[in-house]
Parts: C-alpha cells; sequence; structure tokens
C-alpha cells in the first residue's frame, strides 16, 4: 500500500551551518552524516545529521544570511508563538524513555543552555529550550504516555473539531484515508491548477520545470539547473 511510514529528513534553513552542526552535535549529540553541495541550486549547501532512522538537515541557500529573523513572522521563538502559515512552529525530537529525556536535559544543560520540563502531556513528556537562529526545540518520549496517541479517537477533541470547521463525516475520512496501491509509476504530470499547492519558483522556470520528462529528473539531465557535471556525489 502506498503510504508514508515514518520521517525522512526534515530540513531547516541557516545562515550559519558551523554554529547549527556544532549545537546539534554537542548539545544533542547528533552525529553529522554528510555535508555537500545541494543538487541544482548554485552555491546552496546541505547537511545531514543522523536522527535514528531519519535525518535533520540544514540547507544554506544564498541570501539567507541576508533575511532578517521577526518572531511572530518568521519564527514562532516558542512554541506557543505565533508565526506565518506554513513557517515550521518548532521541532519536537525524540528519546525513547523518560529516563533518556532526564539525561538529555543534563547533557543540554550541561552545554549551558536553559531547558524546562519535563511536562507530561498524556500522550508524551517533554522538555523544552532554544537553538541557534532563533529555533524552538522540544525533546518528547511517549515511553510513559498515560494516554497515548491511537486511532481511537481519544485525542479528538470536539470543540476542536467545530472550530476547524470540520464535520463528522470529514473527521471519518481524515482518521481513515482510503488506500491506494499506485500506477507503477505511470501517472502523468497533472496540468497546471492555479488552486493547487505548488514550490515557489519563478514562473517560466516553473513552467519549464512541470514540462521536464521524469527521466530527466532522474539522470539530473534539467536544463535550467545546474549542469550534472558540477555537482558533486551527493548533491540534492
Amino acid at each position: 500500500m502506498s503510504k508514508i511510514n515514518g520521517l525522512h529528513h526534515v530540513a531547516v534553513s541557516t545562515a550559519n551551518m558551523k554554529e547549527q552542526l556544532t549545537f546539534f552535535s554537542d548539545v544533542l549529540g547528533m552525529r553529522l552524516l554528510g555535508l555537500y553541495w545541494m543538487h541544482g541550486v548554485e552555491g546552496a549547501w546541505h547537511a545531514f545529521m543522523e536522527m535514528g532512522d531519519a535525518q535533520f538537515a540544514f540547507a544554506f541557500v544564498p541570501g539567507n544570511e541576508n533575511i532578517e529573523i521577526e518572531y511572530g513572522k518568521t519564527h514562532a521563538g516558542s512554541g506557543a508563538g505565533p508565526c506565518a502559515p506554513g513557517v515550521m512552529q518548532h521541532i519536537a525530537l525524540n528519546v525513547d524513555t523518560p529516563e533518556d529525556l532526564l539525561a538529555m536535559r543534563d547533557r543540554i544543560r550541561s552545554r549551558g543552555v536553559n531547558v524546562f520540563g519535563p511536562m507530561m502531556h498524556g500522550m508524551c513528556q517533554s522538555i523544552y529550550f532554544g537553538g541557534p537562529e532563533g529555533l524552538a526545540l522540544e525533546v518528547s518520549t511517549s515511553g510513559n504516555a498515560t494516554a497515548p496517541l491511537d486511532h481511537d479517537g481519544t485525542w479528538i477533541d470536539r470543540d476542536v473539531q467545530e472550530l476547524a470547521g470540520i464535520s463528522d463525516d470529514e473527521l471519518a475520512a481524515l482518521m481513515n484515508p482510503p488506500a491506494y496501491e499506485g500506477e507503477e509509476g505511470t501517472v502523468a504530470q497533472p496540468a497546471y491548477d492555479e488552486s493547487k499547492p505548488h514550490n515557489a519558483y519563478p514562473k517560466e522556470v516553473y513552467d519549464m520545470m512541470l514540462a521536464t520528462p521524469d527521466e530527466a529528473f532522474a539522470e539530473h539531465t534539467l536544463p535550467w539547473a545546474n549542469p550534472p557535471e558540477n555537482n558533486a556525489a551527493g548533491k540534492k
């Protein structure tokens, strides 16, 4: 069945790659796996750090260093803060047990970083702290959850359902999305529809991307991107 089965990676924008990598390695104990040019994006770099079976990534794109952080717009500043729709509001990293959570709190504090908690939420227990460049960070464990997240509707609040404008039929569909087996990769690129979500590429580039055969992406033979011979192995 075609469905999402976990996290592959989450990518955070940075203007100071070294500061972020040092924080996530020294303070949080995550190992660096890759540091390389981003495929098809001139002057941009990626870093990938190990996060269990997933990866935590940073992306430096030229111009990042010229964008000011503005809390309430570009950043939430904390898990309780507002920010623009579509912006990453906070990041919660996972550990297995309550003991691991306290050990992580000790590690973070031993590096001189303030951290609060643990706070019990029922489905998990969490600690909270800030990261470089205004990141709002959390570490959580479900190892002692008193009411684990499940498919039985325990964590569906009817008042919040009403606030979200979700009917009972819509809720049932959200909780049980239809299965889809896929069509062996034969579904063609649909025609451009302004009402659908899109990446924010320049219009002329996006039009070329939509007209580019799938095979060209697989082979990195993209007329509107960097020549593949200029990209080191592992570029994205």
